[in-house]
């Protein structure tokens, strides 16, 4: 039935699975065609699971490959882990500092990056979107790293790497829509701009691959930048959001979970 999928070349590969991982993203925030609100406990839970397979790939699916590649290749495991790893920290704070963004459940007056006149709306969409930007580069760059045919790099592993982040796009979608419609905004705008968010990531992802397929002796650093962009989103922005109604312990149940998903995932098809 995929036997097409396996013929395409890593970049349309990629592209392909950055496609589904923007679906599920449009799903999620299609929620809102039905409901006008959504119970905080489930989202709060959903948010935690996202943070939970986020914080699962940038290892299982990025870091340790990265250390692998390069103890194969003879060289110190820890310096493309570490640097890419906090390279891919640095851009997103760069990048949280500079685009104007307003995450899910905070005021105006807490909207972050450059000061603008720029509706809710906007702002909250672009928050997602930024959060976006290192989930379609990894898978990218998952995919990208099949060129290089390397043991640690597996088409398995990158299908796992791409459903998980497709499974916790689906919350992310409904944390814009559903806010969006329950402050006065049609049904069909909020469905809008809750998927708008995920149509960063096929683009992110081809970038990606092309990356890395063009420059294999950087993959290790690409793997491990996509990581390290990944845990800056989870730390700064989907943990802190999943506890702001205090149901603390739902959101860190779904965080365990979600990890233990994602983490099954990548073992077991990688």
């Amino acid at each position: 039935m995929f036997d097409w999928f396996l013929t395409l070349t890593p970049v349309m590969q990629a592209f392909v699975a950055t496609l589904f991982t923007w679906f599920m993203t449009a799903l999620g925030a299609s929620v809102v065609i039905f409901f006008k609100t959504i119970n905080r406990k489930l989202l709060d839970g959903m948010l935690g699971a996202a943070a939970g397979v986020m914080i699962a790939a940038s290892f299982w699916s990025l870091l340790s490959p990265a250390i692998e590649m390069t103890e194969n290749n003879g060289g110190t495991p820890w310096v493309p882990a570490t640097v890419g790893f906090l390279s891919g920290g640095a851009f997103l704070w760069l990048v949280d500092k500079i685009l104007p963004h307003l995450h899910s459940g905070f005021p105006m007056a807490d909207a972050e990056g450059i000061k603008t006149s720029w509706q809710r709306s906007t702002l909250l969409c672009l928050a997602i979107t930024l959060h976006n930007i290192p989930e379609g580069l990894a898978v990218g760059v998952a995919f990208g790293a099949l060129a290089a045919d390397l043991p640690s790099a597996s088409l398995a592993g990158a299908i796992a790497l791409a459903i998980g982040i497709g499974i916790q796009n689906f919350p992310e979608g409904s944390a814009v829509s559903v806010p969006l419609r329950r402050e006065g905004m049609s049904r069909a705008k909020s469905f809008w701009y809750g998927q708008l968010s995920g149509m960063v990531e096929p683009v992110a992802g081809v970038l990606g691959a092309f990356a890395v397929v063009w420059m294999e002796p950087l993959l290790p650093y690409a793997l491990s930048f996509a990581a390290g962009a990944m845990i800056y989103v989870v730390v700064e922005e989907v943990i802190p959001e999943s506890q702001l109604a205090r149901n603390t312990d739902l959101a860190t149940v779904g965080a365990m979970c979600g990890f233990a998903i994602m983490m099954t995932l990548d073992v077991a098809l990688g």
